[in-house]
C-alpha cells in the first residue's frame, strides 16, 4: 500500500514537474527583458501597445457575439431533441463533433468559395460580412463544447414535467425557453459560455485567412518579431484560458445533481 502511494506521488511530481517547468521558465524569460534584473517591462509593453488593445477588443466583442449565437442555436435544439425528438441524438452528436475533425482551413476556404466577392453572395467584400461569417465559423467550432455543456445541463432537470407543468400555466415554446429552460440550465450554459471565448481569444486560422485584426493573429505575429513580448503574451492568454476554466470549475459546485430522471 506504502509503496503504491509512492508511486502514485512519484507521477504525480513528475506530471507537475512537466507542465510547471516550463510555465516558470517562460515566466522568468518574459521579465528579463530589463538587462541584470528582473522587471514587468514586457508586460508593459504588450499592455501599453494600441495594437494589442485593438486586437484584444476585437477578439472580446467575438467571443460575445459568438456566444450569443451559440446559445441561439444549441439551447433550443438541445431543448427539443431532449423533449421531442430523443431518436435523433446520435445523429445531432455526430454533426456536433464534425467541427473537431474538419480544420479550421476548410471552412476558412469553403467560405472563400462560396462567398467570395466574384460569388452570388458577396459577404467577404465587405467588413461586416466577413466579420459575420467569421463568428459564425467560430461558433461551428465551439460547437461541440457549447452542445456538451448544455446537453449536461438539462440531464440535470425534469425537462418533460417542467415543460407540461409551464403549459398548463399557459406559457408558449418561447416563454418556455427563455423564462423556464434557460434559468435552469444557465450553469451549464456559463461553462460553454467559457470554453467559447477561450477558443475565440486564441483563434488563429480562420482570422488570419479572412484578414481580420483578431488577437490570434496579433499573438503570431509579436511572436515572429520581438524576443520577450511573445513570452508575456503567452503568460497572459495561459492566465485567460485557466481563468476560464477556473469559473468553470467555480461554476460546476452551482450546478443541481443529476436525479437520474429519464427523460
Amino acid at each position: 500500500m506504502k509503496a503504491g502511494r509512492f508511486w502514485a506521488w512519484v507521477v504525480f511530481a513528475l506530471g507537475a514537474a512537466y507542465f510547471f517547468i516550463p510555465l516558470i521558465a517562460t515566466v522568468e524569460f518574459s521579465m528579463r527583458m530589463r538587462r541584470g534584473e528582473y522587471s514587468f517591462d514586457a508586460y508593459k509593453v504588450v499592455l501599453g501597445d494600441a495594437r494589442f488593445q485593438a486586437t484584444f477588443g476585437y477578439s472580446v466583442l467575438a467571443a460575445i457575439f459568438t456566444i450569443i449565437v451559440g446559445v441561439l442555436i444549441v439551447v433550443p435544439a438541445a431543448y427539443w431533441i431532449r423533449l421531442r425528438l430523443p431518436q435523433l441524438r446520435p445523429i445531432v452528436e455526430f454533426i456536433t463533433l464534425l467541427p473537431l475533425v474538419i480544420p479550421a482551413i476548410v471552412i476558412v476556404f469553403g467560405y472563400i468559395r462560396m462567398y467570395g466577392s466574384n460569388s452570388p453572395l458577396p459577404f467577404l467584400a465587405t467588413d461586416t460580412g466577413t466579420n459575420a461569417l467569421l463568428v459564425i465559423g467560430y461558433a461551428t467550432l465551439a460547437l461541440p463544447y457549447m452542445y456538451r455543456a448544455v446537453d449536461t445541463g438539462l440531464r440535470t432537470i425534469d425537462v418533460r414535467t417542467l415543460t407540461e407543468a409551464a403549459q398548463i400555466l399557459g406559457a408558449g415554446w418561447g416563454t418556455i425557453i427563455t423564462r423556464v429552460i434557460l434559468p435552469n440550465v444557465l450553469i451549464a450554459v456559463l461553462s460553454g459560455a467559457f470554453l467559447t471565448f477561450a477558443i475565440v481569444i486564441g483563434e488563429f486560422t480562420m482570422a488570419s485567412l479572412l484578414n481580420r485584426p483578431a488577437f490570434g493573429p496579433y499573438l503570431q505575429n509579436i511572436g515572429a518579431n520581438r524576443a520577450y513580448e511573445p513570452a508575456a503574451l503567452a503568460i497572459i492568454a495561459f492566465a485567460i484560458t485557466w481563468g476560464c476554466m477556473s469559473l468553470i470549475q467555480i461554476l460546476s459546485r452551482f450546478a443541481p445533481r443529476s436525479a437520474n430522471r429519464p427523460n
